[in-house]
């Protein structure tokens, strides 16, 4: 079990807009990824959560930790 003492910046995406689909992109901090599933969904403009039909959650990489191909060459 890994425990996770710091928050960590989670990026959420959501689609919406039906048949033309649009996409809203916004982080935030939370400890773990139910707890940032709630805060944004607190976060999400309510213009968009009618029409949201995906939610994604995930661990937001810092470029500057970002592993690339050419670097393991």
């Amino acid at each position: 079990m890994l425990l996770v003492d710091s928050a960590m910046y989670f990026q959420i995406t959501v689609r919406y807009g039906g048949r033309y689909q649009r996409y809203h992109t916004f982080g935030v901090e939370a400890k773990d990824a139910a707890t940032a599933l709630r805060l944004g969904a607190e976060q999400m403009p309510p213009e968009i959560s009618a029409e949201a039909d995906l939610v994604e959650v995930r661990v937001a990489v810092d470029p500057e930790q970002r592993t690339y191909l050419a670097d393991e060459a």
